[in-house]
């Protein structure tokens, strides 16, 4: 059994991004490096880096992110990042969809611990909360899957104008690129990638952002949000 490194202090970088909830950023980091070790959620070794590779690289997709918006965080594993953006952003309303119980045990003790009303642990995959969850404005992801995969997941829970954050590394564009028809198909009107955390993380946080029209995941999935409407209407009849 590897023995897991100590975690550093917080950085100063960490109280200007986290501000009133610093306290609770370094409580998650806790978590991470203790439980999140022991239960397998992430590698001892990523915790002599977890302020920088982790949490900080992933509360700045914040700056990508409009207010007062419903977000989804799929296949939030450890809770990145979705707990990091939640801790800076309390005006969004965010869903945690994780597939895995131990890994949707570990994020639920984490909202509570941490107080985070506006935030909801969801145990499931994308296609099967498909029609079961509202539409939310933003899909965020990340090192879940390559690109179009994590599209075809992702972006069918939107609701018509959202759009995709997906934190990527230096494979961004080449990935935009190859997954162009895919994401098309899928509705997307609009591709870009951002950087983000400028003076905050070094290299700054590489997202892609997917936006979509008025048919997110293209016509196979309206299909499918329709069909999935029609039964949870006929049950709420019963």
């Amino acid at each position: 059994m590897t023995e897991a490194a100590e975690l550093p202090p917080a950085p100063e970088q960490a109280r200007e991004v986290f501000g009133d909830r610093f306290d609770d950023a370094v409580r998650y980091a806790e978590l991470l490096a203790e439980a999140g070790v022991q239960r397998g959620l992430i590698g001892p070794r990523e915790v002599p880096r977890l302020w920088e590779r982790h949490l900080l690289n992933c509360a700045v997709l914040s700056e990508a992110v409009p207010e007062g918006v419903t977000v989804c965080d799929v296949g939030s594993g450890a809770g990145l990042p979705g707990i990091p953006l939640a801790l800076v952003r309390e005006d969004l309303n965010i869903t945690l969809l994780e597939p895995l119980l131990r890994r949707t045990n570990f994020l639920t003790e984490v909202v509570e611990l941490l107080g985070l009303d506006h935030v909801t642990v969801v145990r499931g995959r994308a296609e099967e909360v498909l029609g079961k969850l509202q539409p939310v404005h933003v899909v965020t992801a990340r090192a879940v899957a390559p690109l179009d995969r994590l599209a075809a997941w992702g972006i069918p829970l939107l609701r018509p104008y959202g759009e995709m954050l997906a934190l990527k590394g230096d494979t961004a564009e080449e990935e935009l690129k190859a997954s162009a028809t895919a994401l098309s198909k899928l509705g997307a009107v609009e591709t870009s990638i951002l950087h983000v955390g400028e003076g905050i993380v070094d290299p700054m946080s590489t997202v892609v952002r997917v936006e979509v029209g008025e048919s997110p995941g293209g016509v196979r999935f309206a299909a499918k949000r329709a069909k999935a409407a029609r039964t949870g209407r006929a049950r709420r009849r019963r």
